[in-house]
């Protein structure tokens, strides 16, 4: 669900995860755990429906790249409500928030996954940032 618009996206590329999974057990090579390669497995699924998408990169301009965050924010949230919040993104915005704050992908590993510049990958995700910051001061009656 962190990386699929819809709950039938996400059940769609769970399915097609689960097929990739069981066709594949033989290429299996032991040298990460099964849960590791099953959801590589899984995200890069969903990393294709997101490829497959059109138009969910929001264009920026350069001052756009420096837009503050706080990431002390975040500390006080349960993980439920961090979720909720990462799915209210856009889907530009959370694919990239999810891979590089969520699975530990670089902007450079990013751009390859998804055909897209590494300063995209940048904006795409200091927006992300901002916007969940947004929420969580609403959240929080206005806070700034």
């Amino acid at each position: 669900m962190r990386y699929c618009k819809n709950t039938e996206e996400a059940e769609d590329a769970l399915m097609e995860a689960f097929v990739k999974i069981y066709n594949n057990m033989d290429r299996f090579r032991y040298q990460s755990s099964l849960e590791t390669w099953m959801r590589r497995i899984c995200v890069n699924v969903s990393i294709n429906k997101i490829r497959a998408r059109k138009n969910i990169w929001q264009d920026l301009s350069e001052s756009e790249y420096e837009l503050g965050y706080d990431d002390y924010s975040f500390e006080n949230l349960q993980l439920q409500d961090l979720l909720d919040l990462i799915n209210t993104l856009p889907d530009g915005y959370r694919a990239v928030f999810n891979m590089f704050a969520i699975e530990g992908f670089s902007h450079k590993e990013i751009a390859n996954e998804l055909g897209i510049d590494e300063g995209t990958s940048r904006s795409q995700l200091a927006k992300a940032r901002k916007s969940l910051q947004n929420h969580l001061n609403k959240m929080k009656g206005g806070e700034s």
